[in-house]
């Protein structure tokens, strides 16, 4: 376990640094930017809410790979968790005239303007993996993500499993997105009968990210010596949990939603007990496709929700390095 924290550790190091250096990463398969595209030629781009994260990294790849075999031009624009610098973004997308853009925002609720100017320029609008906030759902074609409310309820039933008894629990979420709202409202179902039993004794927004979950659970665990589990919303957040539980000496179980390479590996280690998968992959396949259809004529989805599943430690071993 030790071996893997002190892994984890260089790798954020250098996520840390490649961020520095990433407030105008750009990807392309083809022209981007204002370059003209050559007649009955498609361009597609990609509106992330970080590339400083796998799961995008992955989504990003799997849009390039998809362009490359379908001759469409592909770009990619990283606002790095920065809203105003997606705001531009957005504003950039639409003047560019892009025949498809898909967008993850950084605020659920922060991005109608940009969508507005998307819209106002006939370019469809994909909203992938965080859905933006119901009032704005007429501004874009699709939502496709990952069902984040199956996700979150796969761990708590989980979670009523491995401690049928109940305890003291605490949550680390992430109120600002959306999907992470949805993972812990389904947590809160995946409870069930048995919610009663639980208390919960902290509920933390751990911002996604290990580095501020790592001490927020740190100071849970030192106000609740009987804390039996903590539920966190994703991979980073919950390996900063464990990284606490670690260095706590005790036995708190940790849940997550994602089942990211590192998140996999953590369960191999034993240092998260139960993760539910998210789909990056499914995503972009899925999202890229509906773009061509629209494009062509055919009707599409309104909502497209990808389910999850519980992954084993076998399952992640079989798929080590790997998302799904």
């Amino acid at each position: 376990m030790k071996n893997f924290f002190k892994a984890l550790s260089v790798t954020v190091l250098a996520l840390s640094l490649t961020a520095c250096g990433s407030a105008n990463n750009k990807a392309d398969t083809g022209n981007a930017g204002n370059t003209p595209k050559g007649e009955g030629t498609l361009s597609f781009a990609f509106l992330p809410n970080t590339q400083n994260n796998t799961f995008q990294t992955a989504m990003t790849k799997t849009y390039e790979r998809l362009a490359k075999e379908k001759g469409v031009k592909f770009t990619m624009l990283d606002p790095d968790y920065d809203l105003n610098k997606q705001m531009n973004q957005m504003s950039d997308a639409a003047n560019q005239g892009f025949d498809a853009v898909f967008v993850i925002p950084v605020d659920s609720a922060g991005i109608r303007q940009g969508l507005e100017q998307l819209n106002d320029k006939n370019i469809p609008v994909f909203n992938v993996d965080t859905a933006v906030i119901e009032d704005d759902r007429d501004l874009v074609e699709s939502v496709i993500a990952t069902d984040a409310f199956m996700a979150g309820k796969l761990m708590g039933e989980q979670m009523v499993n491995d401690f049928p008894n109940g305890g003291e629990i605490a949550i680390l979420d992430f109120p600002s997105n959306e999907s992470c709202v949805q993972r812990v409202a389904g947590f809160m179902e995946g409870l069930g009968d048995n919610k009663s039993k639980f208390n919960i004794v902290a509920q933390q927004d751990g911002k996604a990210a290990l580095d501020a979950s790592l001490p927020i659970a740190e100071d849970i665990i030192q106000a609740h010596p009987d804390l039996a589990a903590i539920f966190a919303i994703n991979d980073p957040s919950a390996l900063g949990a464990a990284a606490a539980v670690e260095a706590s000496g005790k036995n708190i179980g940790v849940y997550s939603i994602d089942a990211s390479p590192d998140g996999k590996a953590a369960i191999v280690d034993g240092s998260l007990k139960a993760v539910a998968a998210q789909v990056p992959i499914q995503i972009a396949e899925q999202s890229f496709n509906a773009a061509l259809d629209l494009i062509e004529g055919k009707e599409i989805e309104k909502e497209m929700l990808l389910p999850s599943h519980v992954v084993t430690k076998e399952m992640a071993e079989e798929t080590a390095g790997e998302w799904q």
